[in-house]
């Protein structure tokens, strides 16, 4: 968490920075652990100050602001980053501040409660070593059925842990894992290899389906309250989890079946028994 549809609700909540002329780069005191930042500040600072945004961008679970000299900023927000326009939850986890000139936003802020997250700079020269198809697949908003099928139908791995993967599929986290799952009727601990041309055809649809509807409900706010919209409002598609965080309910898909929770990779899984037959 945030996910891609939490990402993608960031990157179009802070898309009237386009335009904008960065003239001040700040990294507040902090006395909690700091993130990381590429290059160290001064040089930053000195590479991006003048530059004007020309794009925003989402690479993956990322934003990127496209700079004039064709570099990006890179946030990565990883557990509990967040992006915004608006002033933060609170000051004391805010971690760096773009002050800008020439468009309706005057600033833009990186807030990271837990510090895990980053922000890089990277070059032209840098961008496929660090994002290209070595380290990212294709992206789980735009990618085909046949890269689906492609990427995954060989792997022995549970399709549940094979989702999660970041080089064979950019953007799918824990939460929507469970969710497409549901979706699709499949079981989370299911073997890629065996699923049949019906298996893969519901799960593409399903992928599609749900992550488009979260990004339309601006992500998921879980009971920690972290995760925030762009103007630090909550998301709403916690609202509509099938299954998600829904141990001993009723399953949302089918009515019928009592969500359970297993662990899979270090990490909760929620399923329905009854629609997701294994």
């Amino acid at each position: 968490m945030p996910e891609l549809p939490e990402v993608e609700t960031m990157r179009r909540g802070v898309a009237a920075v386009v335009g904008a002329t960065i003239v001040e780069v700040e990294r507040p005191v902090c006395h909690l652990k700091p993130i990381a930042v590429t290059p160290r500040i001064d040089v930053f600072r000195r590479r991006v100050v003048g530059r004007r945004i020309e794009a925003v961008d989402r690479v993956g679970k990322r934003v990127s602001l496209r700079l004039e000299t064709g570099a990006s900023i890179v946030f990565e927000p990883r557990m509990t980053g967040l992006v915004l326009l608006a002033e933060p939850p609170d000051t004391e986890h805010l971690r760096l501040r773009l002050t800008l000139d020439g468009s309706e936003a005057e600033q833009l802020l990186f807030w990271d409660r837990r510090g895990l997250g980053s922000v890089r700079l990277a070059q032209p020269e840098q961008w496929s070593d660090l994002y290209g198809p070595g380290r990212l697949g294709p992206d789980a908003l735009t990618i085909s059925l046949s890269q689906l099928k492609d990427r995954l139908s060989q792997s022995r791995r549970a399709i549940k842990v094979a989702l999660l993967d970041q080089r064979t599929v950019a953007g799918i986290g824990n939460l929507y894992a469970s969710e497409i799952l549901n979706v699709a009727e499949i079981h989370p601990a299911r073997p890629c290899s065996r699923l049949g041309q019906s298996a893969w055809q519901r799960l593409h649809e399903a992928v599609c389906l749900v992550l488009e509807e979260a990004i339309h409900y601006e992500g998921s706010t879980l009971s920690d309250g972290t995760y925030r919209n762009a103007l630090n409002d909550p998301g709403g598609y916690q609202n509509h989890h099938r299954v998600y965080d829904r141990a001993g309910q009723p399953c949302r898909t089918c009515g019928q079946g009592i969500v359970q929770r297993i662990v899979q990779a270090q990490r909760s899984t929620f399923y329905c028994p009854v629609c997701q037959r294994r």
